[in-house]
């Protein structure tokens, strides 16, 4: 899915600057800080530590990519995703207004990019936007707030929908607890004025558009000192999305997984195993008062092992994404949980 991105979901990614503050929970074991790009760079992570604005070659990759786009249009169908940015924060105090306006007259001449921002800091983005003058995003931006559990959620994804954007998205990694988004899934900017979803009061307003949350991004932590995720909360998402048809897009189970569909190569490649509760605590067995309703068996395999099935689907889906069967796939060969059916809607999610 991606050419020149690592990352599952998009084509490309873009960093205008380098460098970042830890904000989050989110934020613990940040991958950006220790990318080869930051240390070559001697980037310093934290407040008070000046960004690392990247080079003009840098800043000419988009335009290039903008350049080909009929050429990925007529392979691919469909117009090439940026994430911007990986290895910093679009709205990050810290980065000097003038270039946040470069970036947006980049973002602006670059029509045929789909350019995803990414941001930890939502409740700076409608300020600084207006700072530069800019009183609506691009239509071809989509805007993502990160929101690991739900304290986040109940803050943040307010202010996320308070900010005009064509497409709006949530990515959820590492998710590090059960999350309740069903109230926002449903709000359409339109007819809930004060940010209430009447359709979630029972009024049953019909909104198509999904002009509140148009995306669900989902996956476990990885790498050193990786944190549990229960496998029913990415389950809990799946099923919240389907329910009010947007798109769901599970990324990666991260250095943990599920043992009950693990494959014996996944088993045999496990470095730990144990158990972990709803609430996302972990017991090794050994004391059988630990046991609580709901615990599920987990192994350590790291995430390229561990893989992104979840319930024997693989879920892609997008917001662009056309009326066919190729955003969720069942696995050839594997049937699904008798317990369980995943639900399909228009192709959009499973």
């Amino acid at each position: 899915m991606s050419e020149n991105s690592k990352i599952e979901w998009c084509d490309h990614t873009f960093n205008a600057w380098i460098g970042c503050t830890k904000i989050s929970p989110g934020c613990d074991h940040c991958y950006a800080e220790r990318e080869r790009a930051s240390t070559a760079l001697r980037v310093v992570w934290g407040a008070g530590n000046p960004r690392h604005r990247t080079a003009a070659s840098t800043w000419n990759n988009p335009k290039r990519w903008n350049a080909r786009h009929g050429e990925f249009f007529a392979k691919h169908d469909r117009r090439q995703r940026v994430f911007c940015a990986s290895l910093s924060d679009v709205f990050d105090n810290a980065v000097p207004p003038a270039w946040r306006m470069d970036l947006f007259r980049l973002i602006g001449d670059t029509p045929n990019l789909d350019w995803l921002l990414l941001t930890k800091r939502i409740g700076n983005a409608a300020a600084m936007l207006c700072e530069i003058g800019l009183d609506r995003l691009p239509d071809n931006v989509w805007l993502g707030a990160t929101i690991v559990n739900q304290e986040e959620a109940d803050r943040d994804i307010p202010k996320l929908l308070a900010v005009p954007a064509r497409v709006r998205f949530l990515s959820m990694e590492p998710l590090l607890g059960p999350v309740d988004i069903s109230r926002h899934l449903d709000y359409c900017e339109k007819l809930d004025k004060h940010g209430i979803s009447r359709r979630a009061g029972g009024q049953h307003i019909k909104c198509d558009k999904h002009c509140g949350i148009s995306w669900v991004i989902a996956g476990g932590e990885s790498g050193a000192g990786a944190r549990l995720m229960h496998p029913d909360w990415a389950r809990s998402l799946r099923d919240q999305c389907s329910a009010a048809g947007v798109p769901f897009f599970f990324k990666q189970w991260g250095q943990w997984r599920p043992a009950a569909d693990a494959t014996n190569e996944q088993l045999e490649a496990a470095r730990a195993h144990g158990w972990v509760s709803l609430d996302g605590a972990f017991h090794d067995a050994s004391d059988e008062r630990a046991f609580r309703p709901g615990d599920e068996r987990v192994i350590s395999v790291g995430k390229k092992l561990a893989g992104r099935i979840l319930d024997d689907v693989i879920h892609h889906a997008l917001p662009s994404d056309r009326p066919t069967t190729g955003s969720a796939e069942r696995l050839p060969g594997r049937p699904g949980p008798q317990s369980r059916t995943v639900p399909h809607d228009g192709g959009q999610h499973a």
